[in-house]
């Protein structure tokens, strides 16, 4: 009976590790992060063709395209008819970055604007509110299961 036990040397842990299981992939390749930089995919095709709107309004906001030397992980992922010879674009997607202190004073501005819009709807609708008839009023249930007799 000795002889068919397994030194504990000799057993590995990867007999017990658990099998890997498939997901997707994922439809943008990951960035490697530089410190103090935004990145951002910037659509630059729509259907086929020049979404060149889009983009020229993305470049006047402060994104710049990242170029392959910055990111040399990319090289493999590059779509070869590409407009964007030492850039990175990936299905009609260009990886731009920019510095991220213009990106939070971008979100900070888009929050005070919508701020803004939810104050103005909210004081509209409460300007036909009627103290006698309110839009909003607390109301509190109760329930009660008899006096136990």
């Amino acid at each position: 009976m000795a002889e068919n036990r397994i030194p504990r040397e000799a057993q590995s842990r990867e007999q017990a590790e658990r099998p890997k299981t498939w997901k997707p992939a994922e439809l943008l390749p990951e960035v490697v992060r530089e410190p103090g930089y935004a990145y951002h995919w910037v659509r630059v095709t729509l259907n086929g063709a020049p979404d060149q709107r889009n983009f020229s309004a993305k470049l006047r906001e402060g994104w710049e395209p990242v170029t392959t030397s910055e990111q040399p992980q990319m090289r493999m992922f590059l779509d070869p008819t590409s407009r964007f010879k030492d850039n990175i674009e990936v299905g009609g997607l260009l990886l731009c970055k920019s510095p991220q202190e213009l990106v939070d004073q971008r979100n900070a501005h888009y929050a005070d604007q919508n701020r803004q819009q939810v104050e103005g709807v909210d004081s509209n609708y409460m300007r036909q509110s009627d103290r006698r008839m309110p839009l909003f009023s607390e109301r509190k249930s109760s329930t009660s299961f008899g006096n136990g007799s």
